[in-house]
């Protein structure tokens, strides 16, 4: 039988309709599904060719989407570390089936990740209390409208997210008044204004890197920032397949791949506006994940069991 597989044109046309027919999918949640139908549509003669022709997607995915490639990355190293572990000397046809297997395993695990994060996040929200979010975040918009479900009532300050052309802050607002919640959206450069008022932020994030840090949309560490010097707590929602195996020292150690998306490598960006930034470990209080409540420093302890 011919080996057979999907050109990169294939691969990202599917990867951008899931998202399209739901835009409260995440793209890494939308990549892990593009790689599955990658597995099971193709048929290959080898191990190595299989794993190449999914690492080859996670490219294809990356460079040419246009979004923030963060969970893409995160997502489709993990997925494919996960199908492809301890496979051994099995036919080819077997080791497919294997896959496919686990993939739909691992994907249907996260998909109940927000749910699990929702359900100890919403604890922190309390009736009468003020918060701080940053943008536009699937899980943190989800927490807040469960709590609210929950006959909560707080006050909710949204940032417009750094991009103006996305208007996330202003989506954000509008789906938080649908659902009965009172908000703000506040300018970006506002944030140290109101932080004074709020009991503290609550973000999501891109990554997860190895330290405990976070990359999310620019803005982040400001907000974090501002958290700590007037003693707010600053948490985190992420869902674990956003652990990412990166260590960044500071805002110049993050690529260009992360802080420019879609943008040709070796094009010069030295004018465009980065689109994420890197808030280290020291400035965060907790992270909230399928894994459970974390403090930063825990973060590679749990990369570690996920990569084993």
């Amino acid at each position: 039988m011919p080996e057979t597989h999907n050109n990169d044109d294939e691969v990202v046309d599917y990867f951008l309709q899931l998202l399209s027919k739901n835009e409260d999918m995440s793209s890494g949640i939308a990549a892990i599904k593009t790689l599955l139908m990658v597995l099971e549509t193709s048929q290959f003669h080898t191990i190595h060719i299989l794993q190449k022709t999914m690492l080859d997607a996670v490219e294809a995915m990356k460079n040419r989407s246009h979004l923030s490639i963060a969970a893409i990355a995160s997502g489709g190293e993990l997925f494919c570390r996960f199908i492809t572990l301890s496979i051994g000397d099995k036919p080819i046809e077997e080791c497919q089936r294997i896959m496919l297997d686990r993939g739909n395993a691992f994907l249907k695990k996260l998909l109940d990740s927000r749910k699990c994060i929702t359900k100890l996040a919403e604890k922190f929200l309390k009736d009468g209390c003020k918060v701080l979010t940053h943008s536009r975040s699937r899980v943190v918009l989800q927490t807040m409208i469960h709590a609210a479900e929950n006959n909560k009532h707080f006050h909710v300050y949204v940032t417009e997210g750094g991009k103006s052309d996305d208007k996330s802050g202003k989506k954000m607002c509008e789906e938080l008044e649908k659902a009965g919640i009172e908000c703000t959206l506040i300018l970006d450069s506002a944030v140290g204004y109101v932080m004074e008022s709020v009991d503290f932020v609550m973000v999501g994030a891109e990554a997860v890197v190895e330290s405990g840090g976070i990359i999310n949309r620019i803005g982040s560490f400001t907000t974090a920032i501002c958290a700590k010097d007037m003693k707010k707590p600053f948490y985190v929602l992420s869902e674990s397949f956003k652990f990412t195996r990166l260590y960044p020292l500071n805002q110049r150690d993050l690529s260009d791949e992360y802080k420019y998306p879609g943008k040709d490598s070796g094009k010069d960006v030295s004018k465009i506006h980065p689109s994420v930034d890197y808030t280290p470990p020291a400035y965060i209080t907790l992270l909230f994940t399928d894994l459970g409540i974390l403090t930063p420093s825990a973060v590679s302890d749990e990369l570690i069991k996920l990569y084993m």
